[in-house]
């Protein structure tokens, strides 16, 4: 029991890993969906913030230096030299507002004046061209726009740090004034916003991968259950039936699962027992039929020895009571063989067999050595039963002379391990039609060839014969004519655990 919960957990999990798997594919979707709506929440929430956080920054740094420009910078005379620029800078950035101020001014037409606040952290290069000409563009005034200068801004990034460079002008003559503000603390902060909401969608697609997984759980037990019971029912294990809980859909499948593994189970039952009436009332007959066959038996052979002083109107009455005798022998004789293979009750009885002597044996005790081309060295050794392949053989070169035309060529050859017979003749052939059921029980080709006197049993007694032994029989149309029987038995006989599974049902059997 322990090894079988490793197995099954082993099965568990393998199924699980399977790329096509539901497990898995529920898993994905659950995934996917999740990673999807947690990094859209937190690409919006990022850009959310980020235009709040550059947005206030920004607000808070432009309009604090306008109001300073307006406030100091308006007050300069309008030929301001430069330590007055340099004053008003340092006072304009002051200790609190973040930024670096650059000024300038003209003392003469053509000599600008510059003052700055800190001339190690922002300078006149630090200006981009764009803004510079924006600020110095003078616009008209008109109704909507009543002054000619405004306050511009841009946001560039020196060194590898962000900036806020904004600038205006005063009008009237005034100097043109320009801040830097750095936001790499901004920058830090949305980078921790970053990281915080990348955590936040990792979380989440673990989240959804573990009740995407409870939810495969869930889901996926009851229609594992069914997979595991479907095979066990297959195996032949039909009194298997599934636990029924809850009213929801899979319920209703087990229900009806349970329901079509007992209507199954009671059919092949009931099936069972008219097969096993059938094969017990053929096997009875044939039982009651020897004993007064033994009697006919003895009476045609009376009859047969004194057909010639018989009167001639009573002869031919005798002949045909004599082959249709013979011809019930047979047909009782292969019937009890047949009841014998369907109970598995035939057993082997191996031993070292020279194949060439056996098929002339068998071909010279039926008097066909006129009729019969034989092609076998001796000395081909095959470890067989000597009767059964005897049966196969009288039943595979008779029905050659039979449907066949003559001559019938038997072969005898090795292939491997194996032993291979083929059994030709030079008839018609065999309809394609029919090419599939020539080893069925009972079934005669009658459309085209000569209406057959046999059973209809003969090669389905021999393909038994070939597969008690471990081999196969196969049936072809040859090209130039004729149809050919190959016969292939493995050289050694049948494996020991082979045998032994054929004899095992007989033990508790009918004699044979």
């Amino acid at each position: 029991m322990r090894t079988a919960g490793r197995g099954g957990a082993r099965r568990f999990i393998l199924a699980g890993l399977r790329l096509t798997s539901l497990r898995l594919r529920l898993v994905a979707v659950f995934g996917a969906v999740a990673l999807t709506a947690a990094v859209s929440a937190s690409g919006i929430a990022y850009w959310l913030n980020r235009e709040a956080v550059l947005t206030r920054t920004q607000d808070s740094a432009l309009n604090d230096f306008r109001q300073e420009m307006q406030n100091r910078a308006a007050q300069l005379p309008v030929r301001a030299g430069q330590s007055d620029l340099q004053t008003t800078a340092e006072q304009i950035a002051g200790d609190n507002s973040g930024y670096s101020v650059l000024l300038i001014g003209e003392r003469d037409a053509g000599k600008p004046v510059v003052g700055v606040s800190d001339p190690d952290a922002f300078t006149l290069d630090d200006v981009p061209a764009a803004l510079r000409k924006a600020v110095n563009d003078k616009q008209k005034v008109t109704s909507g726009n009543p002054h000619p200068y405004h306050l511009f801004w841009q946001r560039t990034e020196r060194d590898g740090t962000p900036y806020l460079i904004g600038g205006t002008r005063i009008t009237g003559g005034g100097p043109i004034g320009y801040m830097s503000k750095s936001l790499s603390q901004e920058r830090a902060d949305l980078n921790s916003l970053a990281w915080s909401l990348a955590i936040a969608a990792a979380l989440a697609l673990v989240g959804s991968a573990l009740l995407a997984q409870a939810a495969a759980t869930t889901v996926l037990r009851p229609v594992q259950r069914l997979g595991d019971a479907s095979r066990r029912l297959g195996e032949g294990k039909l009194d298997t039936r599934l636990r029924v809980t809850g009213t929801d859909e899979l319920a209703d499948l087990s229900r009806t699962f349970n329901n079509t593994a007992e209507s199954l189970q009671k059919k092949v039952a009931d099936m069972s027992a008219r097969e096993e009436s059938s094969r017990r009332f053929v096997a009875d007959m044939s039982h009651e039929l020897r004993t007064p066959l033994t009697a006919l038996t003895a009476v045609t052979e009376v009859l047969e020895e004194e057909a010639d002083n018989l009167d001639p109107m009573i002869a031919p009455a005798v002949t045909l009571v004599v082959s249709e005798t013979r011809r019930l022998n047979v047909l009782v004789e292969n019937l009890m063989e047949v009841t014998r293979f369907d109970a598995g009750t035939a057993r082997l009885v191996l031993d070292d067999v020279d194949v060439a002597d056996q098929v002339t044996a068998c071909v010279d005790a039926r008097a066909w050595l006129d009729a019969v081309e034989l092609d076998a060295e001796r000395g081909i050794m095959a470890r067989l039963d000597p009767r059964r392949l005897d049966v196969i053989l009288a039943n595979l070169i008779g029905n050659a002379l039979k449907h066949g035309g003559s001559p019938v060529r038997v072969a005898v050859r090795t292939a491997d391990d194996e032993l291979v017979i083929e059994v030709r003749d030079h008839g018609p052939g065999i309809p394609e039609e029919v090419l599939p059921h020539v080893f069925d029980r009972f079934y005669k080709a009658s459309a085209s060839r000569p209406r057959s006197e046999g059973s209809g049993l003969g090669l389905s007694i021999a393909m038994e014969n070939a597969h008690i032994h471990g081999g196969d029989i196969t049936a072809e149309n040859v090209p130039d004519g004729g149809a050919m029987f190959v016969l292939r038995l493995p050289r050694e006989g049948r494996a020991p655990d082979q045998e032994r599974a054929e004899r095992e049902p007989g033990e508790e059997g009918d004699t044979p």
